[in-house]
């Protein structure tokens, strides 16, 4: 893996869509914080593989797509840091 993007950022915001703009073939994205909201609407385009941190989706009473998205907890959000050559936080 490339570069792991964490994206914290709600979907409305500039930085979440500039965020998938620059996300390349070998890149992983990772959302956290309200970047969770992007899952409730089947609209908004995601590159694969997605990843979803658990606690942030449980803490806004989401329901992803299995499909669609891979939730994650700490620990691996911890590993995806390590297997990177680099990290963006957005």
């Amino acid at each position: 893996m490339h570069t792991l993007h964490i994206v914290s950022k709600s979907p409305g915001h500039p930085r979440f869509l500039e965020c998938l703009s620059m996300v390349d073939t070998n890149d992983v994205v990772l959302l956290t914080g309200n970047g969770v909201v992007a899952l409730a609407d089947s609209s908004i385009e995601v590159p694969s593989p997605l990843y979803a941190l658990e606690g942030d989706i449980q803490a806004r009473a989401l329901t992803p797509d299995s499909a669609r998205c891979q939730v994650i907890g700490f620990d691996d959000m911890v590993a995806l840091t390590i297997q990177s050559q680099r990290v963006i936080s957005w």
